[in-house]
């Protein structure tokens, strides 16, 4: 698997391949990640939902409550 991915993480494209991400409800393995965007996934709880919500803030489309 390290190999097909040329030794690289999955995510990022750079950093050492390092750590097996698995599905954590399947157990399935989903690839080699690094030691940073494996601890990532692990912080947003493998949760899509809370992923998608990260990038529209990382760009600047988040929902802003009028205070």
């Amino acid at each position: 698997m390290i190999a097909e991915q040329q030794g690289v993480c999955c995510i990022c494209l750079v950093a050492p391949a390092e750590h097996v991400d698995h599905c954590h409800q399947t157990g399935k393995v989903r690839g080699v990640l690094c030691f940073s965007c494996n601890a990532a996934l692990g912080q947003f709880k493998d949760r899509p939902d809370v992923i998608r919500r990260a990038i529209a803030y990382l760009e600047g489309n988040s929902w802003k409550p009028t205070l």
